[in-house]
């Protein structure tokens, strides 16, 4: 998934952008649960399976809430 199309399904959830981070990362919050992640912010480039999943466990969501989108 890239980094577009992660940060259109999480605004969808609710996740909101907070700020931008040292180099091309983002910090996102999910006010619902108020639990924070790091987003790497590379244009056109697949975000690892696995960073995917660490970001959804810190945002306290999971790979059907994604999809659900």
């Amino acid at each position: 998934m890239i980094y577009r199309v992660l940060a259109t399904k999480l605004r969808r959830l609710g996740c909101e952008f907070v700020r931008q981070a040292p180099g091309s990362h983002e910090i996102w919050r999910n006010p619902r649960n108020q639990r924070f992640t790091t987003i790497p912010h590379s244009r056109g480039r697949d975000i690892a399976k696995g960073t995917l999943a660490a970001i959804l466990r810190d945002l306290g969501l999971t790979s059907r809430d994604i999809n659900g989108v």
